[in-house]
């Protein structure tokens, strides 16, 4: 009788095992395939489901005085070099600003809004020609007691301005205001729609969005375009009435 080797006995029993592994790798592999498969049906089923409802617009104004103004005040030199134009022009700006701090203005009420310095030219036949160099220097100047406006736009001009290019009007507690304009505006929105779904035969069931669409805010008119020094009449200034608006898209559910 034949007797097979250990060697070959230990060979066949290998040969047994790797059968086995592979199943279980399989089975591994279908399990998670079946398991990732699952996750987009779990997620259609978490989707909320589509309901009826309104979609309003509402519109808000608040309108108040003006208490604070907005000066804005330029320098401008002109020399044969920007060396020259660039120092004329500082000594001109500090003179205007020492005579706005003489008349009590904190150091935080100015704001540099620009500074420029640049060769001036023509062209002839199509030829550049240059000319002066030209230095400017525009401030903003903050005025906080709305009645000295009309003082202060004289001030800057006695003192080295060259020009007044603009003055504009504003709230100190804009930021409230604003939230006072949004909180109408959604209360407009919402009578809207209560007014709609009660023409349906419906009621409101909950708030579903709000967006508010802010644009941008034109800050209180511009009394002036310009003002040089050859004018010396007292400057009269009328500020006029703030407006601020709010407009907001409200989605509501109805039932």
């Amino acid at each position: 009788m034949f007797v097979p080797p250990r060697r070959s006995t230990r060979h066949l029993r290998l040969q047994h095992r790797v059968p086995s592994r592979v199943r279980r790798l399989m089975s591994a592999a279908v399990a998670l395939g079946l398991a990732l498969a699952a996750v987009p049906a779990l997620a259609q089923d978490s989707t909320p489901p589509s309901v009826p409802s309104i979609v309003t617009h509402g519109e808000a104004t608040v309108r108040r005085a003006a208490d604070q103004a907005f000066v804005t005040a330029a320098v401008e030199t002109r020399a044969r070099n920007p060396r020259d134009a660039q120092q004329q022009n500082a000594a001109g700006m500090a003179a205007v600003l020492q005579r706005l701090a003489s008349m009590g203005l904190p150091k935080d009420a100015f704001r540099t809004l620009g500074y420029t310095v640049q060769q001036e030219a023509d062209y002839v036949s199509g030829r550049r020609v240059p000319r002066d160099f030209v230095a400017r220097n525009a401030v903003e100047v903050r005025v906080d007691a709305i009645d000295r406006t009309g003082d202060i736009v004289d001030a800057v001009v006695q003192a080295g301005a060259t020009s007044v290019d603009r003055v504009r009007f504003d709230v100190k507690d804009r930021v409230s205001l604003e939230r006072e304009a949004l909180r109408l505006a959604v209360e407009d929105a919402r009578a809207r729609a209560d007014a709609a779904a009660a023409g349906a035969g419906r009621t409101i069931d909950r708030v579903l969005k709000i967006d508010d669409t802010r644009q941008p805010e034109f800050r209180g008119p511009a009394v002036m375009a310009a003002r040089t020094v050859a004018e010396a009449a007292p400057t009269p200034v009328e500020a006029g009435p703030i407006e601020i608006r709010a407009t907001v898209v409200l989605t509501v559910a109805i039932k």
